[in-house]
């Protein structure tokens, strides 16, 4: 038996061509013909690591030109012999797709949560996505059943096994998975299918049946796999047996003693998750020892010593102080090796790209590859290494869901889904690949005239309908402050777009009238409305959703039927599989690529970046399934969860063999804290506090350079604003409300009135607590203007179809409307007994009164506003009322005259600036807080300094307001921001961003922005 290992830090694939070309691997083979290489076979586990072998054979200085017979462990089909023993075998059935099978799973897995067994198993129904996702993990199942050489008997098995063991959940589990299993294969049958994975495993089973047959006396080398598929490893002791046979292991430890070797082999030790365990498992199967097998290539090096000492089992660690390397040989072992320490993942994949991008421009011909098992690492990574020119190719790709074409196909999902809401209709407008038809860039601008024109500040009803009456209203006059005004040209172009795309998003609202729906419909409505939405256009993924949609075209019918509801859920699931690779073959880089912990596997490039070496990426969490527990797993004769963890530890281990090898960890992913990967850990525990500071020191020349990169030299914070436009340009009418913001931040009132800003409404915003409390006093107005009496039996009646005509316009939340409503009885009911209460001292109620007040100053001034309540007393004076759904000023800012409105609209009133109210003193003003709590309707007075009228503080302030006016608007005086800033605001003013207050308050020591 011919058993050869390779070890971490010797290139395997250039050592595996020396040995093939000195004869080392080949026996007593012949070697003086020019056809001789031809002869021989060599299995790798990869294509890439194929591909990658036939580079090594080319730049061998004896290559002659004729590659050896070059194979994968499995193939493809059409790379399998014609002509294997038996030769009477019949013929495969053809593969049955993942999607095909997770759909009809799906069938199952909804008829079995309907069940009682179900209903009971399921703290609430799950919903179609989960259920197409449970689908995916029992095909998982399926597979790892296939692979591990097990059969349904052994689930069910596990119903007497361990029935005491067993909780209901589980029990309930094992009855469906009895059913289940019994009926996907005959459903396979049936229709002439076969599991991919069966397939494979019987394509190993007959190559290693006819392995005698087919290599005869020639040499045949199978290299490079651990064997952790049983049909695999049996095709690896058939060659191992074969005169000229030769197995080729990467990385085993021949160090290793026997009582470690033994508790490898010990599944009470828990040894899924060692490096060593899966060859460890190998050797005792081929029934050799470690001393049966020989180095290939070359002799020891400390840094796979370390590696292995550090990577040691559990019970091993004890003895690390008399194990630990002398000083030489750990500095020559991580001579090479670095560590990115990277406060969150952005400042990882910024550093690993630059770390490549120095590698690649260090010497011509350096080859760099960067291994990560996080696919959204990844797209960072390649993301960075574009901002230097280099495109890099993705082994992984990125998932159809998350490419254009994916976000594409969400972004139509959820256009139907909300009916058009302006968040979702701009979002789709928005996306390059939209052109209806049109020319890219008239979208763009008939998208701007539908923002700004028709969904700023205003609530279309839902629907293509109610963007069509929206625009309408437009162009008929009827909007209040639209944004931008929309010509009846601009405006038939709107309507042309309109119809466009209610004709593409046809075949998708059509759905959405359905109760349910199969997935292929789903799928072809998509592949319709995207054909209409993009024709023509630049779509990375066009042709993987196209062939996707194809697919489900193919499978009509089939699946769980579900309501058209969580649609974007359900499309995530039903891609699961189907990656885009965005860098044509033609156009890869040969000397970088990022790979994932599969494709990597063999690879010696100059420079290895391992990325993503955070607990739970790698390795990943052992998960063992929704449908088994890790118990149940081992009692069904299933490896446990832990075993991938061991796949990725012995990645790690390979790894780390490289000459010059960057290991880099986040120590924040998203919003939590992060701990390096336990392998890391191992390290630095075993190397100790200096040398791992040692690697980070190395490391951190590339975290300070990403942070640098985007960092400015220094940061100056901006001071407060203090702009001093002419006194021309100044305002010279101000409103009411607009007298407190002059006195507070005089800078707003240069924003809004010498600028010309305007604030625009957020898109879409949904009426908030400040709208409720607009429509609230619109109701209260209404109820004056018709002269009801709070009195009347049927006042409570008539006020409550006043609130259900202005609540009517808020049909984009119905729900939340119709709470509002219910909550208002109880506000209307309090109203009614407040002005009961004080009918015997009201002659006439007055609401909504607009007013003017020219002011005899130095030059020719104006106050305007609308006060809420003028009542007047039957004593001949006024009472001013504010509703507020919010908090009245506080007590101190009224005694320090800071509060202007009510004493400003007082002295409106006294000089007849307030229409249709006569000029009289008023003697109250008042805060009524609406509301549902016991201060509601209780009037609170405006609080005035002690021994003061309320008269006496109107003129106050009326006196402080004309200097204000005179000194920032008639004189060559700065507009300060924030001025005079209001403690208890906790919003940020309108125009904040714009004076840019979060920097310079900082600097000033002010505790609120």
């Amino acid at each position: 038996m011919n058993l050869f290992t390779i070890a971490p830090h010797t290139p395997f694939l250039p050592c595996l061509v020396d040995a093939v070309m000195d004869g080392r691997l080949l026996g007593d083979w012949d070697r003086s013909g020019p056809f001789w290489l031809s002869d021989v076979t060599i299995i790798l586990p990869t294509r890439r690591a194929l591909d990658s072998l036939a580079e090594s054979f080319a730049r061998h200085p004896q290559f002659g030109g004729l590659l050896p017979d070059l194979r994968t462990f499995g193939g493809e089909v059409e790379d399998e012999e014609p002509f294997l023993p038996p030769f009477d075998a019949e013929k495969e059935a053809w593969p049955a797709s993942p999607l095909r099978r997770r759909l009809i799973l799906s069938d199952l897995v909804a008829a079995w949560a309907r069940s009682e067994a179900g209903r009971e198993a399921f703290s609430t129904p799950p919903t179609a996505a989960e259920i197409f996702s449970m689908a995916e993990s029992l095909g998982r199942l399926i597979d790892d059943l296939h692979i591990e050489e097990r059969s349904a008997a052994d689930i069910r098995a596990l119903g007497d096994e361990m029935a005491e063991e067993l909780g209901n959940y589980w029990q309930q589990t094992l009855q469906f998975l009895d059913i289940a299993l019994e009926a996907w294969p005959g459903w396979l049958s049936t229709h002439g299918l076969a599991d991919p994975a069966a397939l494979r495993g019987r394509r190993l089973m007959r190559q290693a049946d006819a392995a005698a047959f087919l290599f005869g006396h020639k040499p045949v080398i199978a290299a490079g796999s651990t064997g952790s598929i049983p049909a695999t490893a049996r095709l690896l002791k058939t060659i191992a047996q074969l005169p000229r046979g030769a197995v080729v292991l990467p990385g085993l430890d021949r160090e290793m003693g026997p009582e470690i070797l033994e508790g490898f082999l010990d599944p009470n030790s828990n040894p899924h998750g060692h490096p060593q365990y899966g060859l460890a498992q190998l050797l005792r199967g081929f029934g050799a020892g470690i001393d049966q097998v020989t180095e290939l290539c070359g002799s020891g090096h400390p840094r796979t010593r370390l590696v292995n000492l550090a990577l040691a089992p559990t019970a091993q660690t004890a003895l690390w102080p008399e194990r630990r390397l002398p000083a030489a040989d750990l500095s020559r072992a991580l001579e090479g090796v670095s560590i990115i320490a990277a406060r969150n993942e952005d400042e990882e994949a910024r550093a690993i790209a630059l770390a490549a991008r120095d590698a690649l421009a260090r010497e011509e011909g350096t080859t760099v590859g960067i291994v990560t098992p996080d696919g959204n690492l990844a797209r960072r990574i390649a993301a960075e290494l574009k901002r230097f020119d280099i495109e890099v190719d993705d082994a992984a790709g990125t998932p159809l869901f998350h490419a254009p074409a994916g976000r594409l196909a969400r972004q139509l999902l959820n256009l139907v889904q909300t009916n058009c809401a302006a968040v979702d209709l701009l979002a789709l407008l928005r996306n390059r690949a939209t052109n209806l038809g049109l020319e890219r860039g008239a979208v763009v601008a008939l998208a701007d005239d539908i923002d700004l024109g028709l969904l700023r500040g205003q609530r279309p009803a839902p629907g293509i309908a109610g963007l069509r009456a929206m625009l309408a209203a437009h162009l008929a006059g009827q909007l209040k402050y639209p944004a931008r005004t929309v010509s009846p040209e601009r405006g038939a172009a709107i309507a042309r777009l309109l119809d466009r795309l209610e004709a593409a998003l046809a075949p998708l609202f059509a759905l959405m009238e359905r109760t349910d729906l199969p997935a292929s419909s789903l799928a072809i409505a998509l592949g319709e409305a995207m054909a209409a939405i993009s024709a023509g256009a630049p779509l990375p993924g066009r042709r993987e959703m196209e062939d996707w949609v194809r697919q489900m075209q193919e499978l009509s019918g089939q699946g769980h039927r579900f309501a058209p509801r969580g649609l974007e859920d359900v499309l995530a699931v039903l891609m699961t599989g189907i990656d885009v690779r965005h860098v044509a073959l033609e156009e890869r880089r040969r000397d970088i690529a990022i790979w994932g912990q599969l494709e990597a596997r063999l690879m010696s490039p100059d420079v290895l970046i391992l990325g993503a070496l955070n607990e739970d990426k790698w390795p990943a969490t052992a998960d063992p399934g929704p449908w088994l527990s890790r118990g149940m797993r081992l009692g069904a004769g299933l490896e446990p969860p832990e075993r991938q963890q061991g796949l990725a530890a012995h990645d790690f281990a390979q790894a780390l063999g490289n000459s010059q090898v960057i290991l880099a960890y986040a120590e924040r992913v998203g919003a939590s804290p992060a701990l390096p990967s336990r392998l890391v850990q191992r390290l630095d525990a075993f190397i100790g506090e200096d040398a791992a500071n040692q690697l980070r020191g190395r490391g951190e020349a590339w975290v300070r350079q990403a942070r640098r990169l985007d960092m400015v030299a220094r940061v100056v914070p901006a001071m407060r604003p203090m702009p001093n436009p002419p006194v021309a340009l100044r305002p010279r009418k101000l409103s009411v409300t607009e007298i407190e913001t002059l006195m507070r931040s005089p800078y707003d009132l240069y924003a809004k009135h010498v600028l010309k800003l305007k604030p625009l409404d957020a898109l879409g915003e949904d009426p908030d607590a400040r709208e409720r409390g607009t429509i609230i006093h619109a109701i209260f107005a209404r109820f004056v203007f018709e002269n009801c009496d709070p009195a009347a039996p049927e006042a409570l009646d008539r006020l409550m179809e006043i609130a259900a005509e202005e609540f009517g316009g808020l049909e984009a939340i119905g729900e939340r409307r119709d709470i509002w409503l219910r909550r208002f009885a109880t506000a209307a009911a309090q109203f009614l007994e407040y002005e009961r209460d004080r009918a015997a001292f009201v002659a006439k109620r007055h609401a909504e009164i607009s007013g003017r007040w020219e002011l005899k100053l130095v030059e020719p001034f104006a106050i305007t506003g609308q006060a809420d309540r003028v009542d007047l007393l039957r004593d001949g004076t006024l009472e001013i009322l504010d509703f507020k759904t919010g908090s009245p000023p506080s007590n101190a800012a009224m005694k320090a005259f800071e509060a202007p409105q009510l004493p400003v609209e007082a002295m409106m009133a006294l000089n007849a600036g307030l229409k249709g109210i006569p000029q009289a003193d008023t003697s109250a003003l008042t805060y009524i807080k609406i509301g549902l709590g016991p201060e509601a309707f209780k009037p609170s007075a405006f609080a005035t300094p002690d021994g003061m009228s309320v008269m006496d503080a109107a003129e106050e302030v009326f006196r402080r307001v004309q200097l204000h006016i005179e000194h920032f608007l008639f004189h060559q005086t700065a507009l300060p921001a924030r001025l005079l800033p209001l403690k208890s605001q906790r919003f940020a003013g309108a125009y904040d961003h714009l004076a840019r207050v979060s920097e310079w308050t900082a600097v000033d020591g002010e505790e609120e922005p």
